[in-house]
């Protein structure tokens, strides 16, 4: 599709918007949201007539790209045929979008409980884990995000939680492997999984083994930094959950669906939990959509006993159709595949060039459409390029940054000392090439704030 510059249309959308939406994780007054007029597979559009290469994916969720024909066939179908059914009945897009996801969850993984987003799949995740143990307490890593709501908020070991932070959500928060600025002074891979496991366990000690219901990872952490676990520290964890008692959950609402190079990134790791969460990509984020996968264990204690928990909108058909329209166009164009393939020959080589480049690059990291560039000031000492959580003046090398990559036309995911790169799973090498070429420009500025 062609942009249609239509820029008095973007400014009467843009004065509503300023008038009337309330929007998240802002200052109200000094955030300046883009009026939006359309979108097309990886790019997106303004009433100005200017394109952007999507390299957010929306929110990390739009991993078939924008308006996929047969994702939108199969909404306008299902919406024509029955657009919403209470959830207590036995509706077809509802089961086959179940059959298909259970068909593709690692081990037992086969009861689906569907809900609204992610944040409430964490939420309804830790309450299962907590009824099946009969435990209060839920362990969870610093350097991670699981939600918004109230529960999830306080799972989340990033900033974002600190306002909500009540201090009585049963949680308690460890160090998790990250060999870049590792906690645990580790020189290699091995020392780092060796430690990290060990101040687990010791965290578990400590807490009293039997108070703890859940330990929940993102099986690779999305907003945080896109942070690969180093080799057995999965396992490992999934070894003391068994020696404990303890559920073990991993979150996959950014790194499920294809976003590795793997339906699921638990794939990469041979890892099983016992209960798994996912969004986003399940239906590209055509409808909103999330649930939890459960192992046959769990599922056990509700098979007599009701589960105490219920979402109006739990497996909305039209949400279920996109799914499942999704999850077949994935396995029909290998969009699995794909972002397996240009993961290891296209992204990783050119962000490694890109390292070679720019000073501003202290690390890169990543799997098949899910990576991270590490900004610093100092690559010798690893000095981020602005401090943890800054804001203000004190984020200008990263606004500036972002900046530059919006007018080389490409939209970034930048945060913190981080930017994160997360195109479509189907985006072609020329897509690609195209928004490295552009983060490329973008980094000579990022350049200019480094010793």
């Amino acid at each position: 599709m062609t942009p249609q510059p239509s820029s008095g249309t973007g400014a009467a959308v843009k004065a509503a918007d300023r008038a009337h939406v309330f929007h998240s994780w802002s200052a109200q007054d000094l955030i300046d949201p883009l009026p939006v007029a359309g979108a097309e597979g990886s790019y997106f559009w303004d009433y100005d007539g200017t394109r952007y290469l999507d390299f957010t994916s929306g929110l990390v969720f739009t991993n078939i790209g924008y308006q996929h024909p047969k994702v939108v066939a199969a909404i306008q179908e299902q919406a024509a045929t029955m657009t919403t059914f209470a959830p207590a009945f036995a509706v077809e897009a509802r089961s086959e979008a179940a059959r298909l996801i259970a068909e593709r969850t690692p081990g037992d993984l086969d009861k689906i409980f569907f809900t609204n987003g992610g944040a409430d799949a964490v939420e309804h995740a830790v309450r299962m884990a907590r009824l099946h143990t009969g435990r209060p307490k839920v362990l969870s890593a610093y350097r991670s995000y699981h939600g918004g709501t109230q529960q999830a908020v306080n799972l989340t070991g990033d900033p974002r939680r600190w306002a909500s932070d009540s201090g009585s959500a049963g949680v308690v928060h460890f160090w998790a492997p990250f060999p870049y600025r590792s906690r645990f002074y580790a020189e290699t891979e091995e020392q780092e999984t060796a430690r990290a496991l060990e101040h687990l366990e010791t965290t578990i000690a400590f807490e009293g083994p039997g108070t703890i219901a859940a330990i929940i990872l993102e099986t690779i952490p999305g907003t945080a930094g896109i942070m690969v676990p180093p080799p057995g520290y999965l396992a490992g964890v999934r070894e003391l959950c068994d020696k404990y008692g303890i559920v073990f959950v991993l979150d996959e609402v950014m790194a499920g669906f294809g976003r590795t190079g793997e339906w699921f990134a638990a794939d990469l790791f041979g890892v099983v939990p016992d209960l798994m969460t996912f969004a986003k990509g399940v239906n590209s984020g055509y409808v909103p959509l999330g649930g939890v996968a459960i192992s046959g264990k769990i599922a056990e204690t509700f098979g007599k006993r009701p589960y105490p928990g219920g979402l109006t909108y739990s497996g909305h058909p039209l949400a279920c159709a996109a799914a499942v329209a999704t999850i077949n166009v994935m396995a029909e164009e290998g969009v699995v595949e794909n972002a397996r393939r240009l993961g290891e020959t296209v992204v990783g080589p050119g962000l490694a060039a890109l390292a070679e480049r720019h000073p501003s690059v202290g690390e890169v990291r990543g799997v098949g459409m899910f990576w991270a560039l590490e900004l610093v000031r100092d690559r010798e000492t690893r000095e981020p390029l602005v401090p943890y959580n800054a804001a203000g003046e004190a984020n200008a090398p990263m606004a500036a940054f972002a900046a530059a990559a919006k007018r080389h036309g490409l939209w970034p995911f930048a945060n913190m000392n981080r930017t994160h790169v997360v195109p479509p799973c189907n985006a072609s090498e020329a897509e690609l090439k195209e928004g490295l070429a552009a983060l490329d420009a973008a980094l000579t500025v990022a350049d200019e704030y480094t010793v």
